[in-house]
C-alpha cells in the first residue's frame, strides 16, 4: 500500500520527504542498507548479505500493490537516510491481526527525532490498516532502540537466547516485543 507522501522537519531545518517506496527506489534502499549494515551491528544483515536490486524492486513493487503492507522512507534529496517498513505476519485467518514492523535510521541522522516521527507514522498507519498488535525483535544490548521502543508502548515478552551469532564469535539475544494498537 502506499501513504500520502509528507515532509519532516529537522531541528537544523533541513526537510525531509517522507513517502512510500516503490520498485524504482531499490538501488537508494540498497545503498541505505549497505550503509546501515555497516555503521552498526544491530541489523539483521552484513552488507555482503545484500539482495539483488531485481529482488529488492519486486519486493518494493509488491508492498506498494498490497492492500495492508508498506515500506516507507525518509529523503533527504535523493539521499535515502531512513526508512521502516511494516508487514502482515502471515496471511493466515489466525494471524492477520498481527503485524511486525522493521525500523533503521543512518547513522549521521540519530538524535534528531526522525526515528520517532517514523516509528508513529508505522504505529498510527499500521492501526489504520487493521491491525491489532505491532511486533518487533531488537538486540538486547540496543539500548536506544529499546527506548525508542518503549516510549512509543511496546512491552517485552520474551527473549531469543543467542538469536544473532556476529562474525568475532559473540552471541547477542534477541528482546521480542509487542504493541497491543
Amino acid at each position: 500500500m502506499k501513504i500520502e507522501p509528507r515532509t519532516f522537519t529537522l531541528p537544523n531545518g533541513e526537510v525531509l520527504t517522507v513517502r512510500s517506496l516503490c520498485a524504482d527506489d531499490a538501488e537508494a534502499l540498497n545503498a541505505f542498507r549497505n550503509v546501515t549494515y555497516s555503521e552498526t551491528y544491530f541489523m539483521a544483515r552484513y552488507p555482503e548479505e545484500g539482495v539483488s536490486l531485481e529482488a529488492m524492486g519486486n519486493r518494493l513493487a509488491d508492498c506498494g500493490e498490497s492492500p495492508v503492507n508498506f515500506e516507507v522512507g525518509a529523503f533527504a534529496g535523493e539521499k535515502l537516510v531512513g526508512e521502516f517498513g511494516v508487514a502482515q505476519l502471515r496471511p493466515h485467518i489466525k494471524y492477520r491481526h498481527r503485524a511486525v514492523v522493521g525500523i533503521s535510521v543512518r547513522k549521521e541522522y540519530w538524535g534528531c527525532g526522525l526515528g520517532s516521527y517514523l516509528m508513529q507514522l508505522a504505529i498510527d498507519q499500521t492501526r489504520s490498516n487493521g491491525f491489532e498488535q505491532l511486533e518487533l525483535g531488537v538486540y538486547s544490548d540496543n539500548s536506544r532502540a529499546i527506548h525508542l521502543y518503549e516510549k512509543f508502548g511496546f512491552e517485552r515478552y520474551g527473549i531469543q537466547p543467542r538469536a544473532f551469532k556476529l562474525k568475532d564469535g559473540t552471541y547477542r539475544d534477541e528482546i521480542i516485543m509487542v504493541k497491543m494498537l
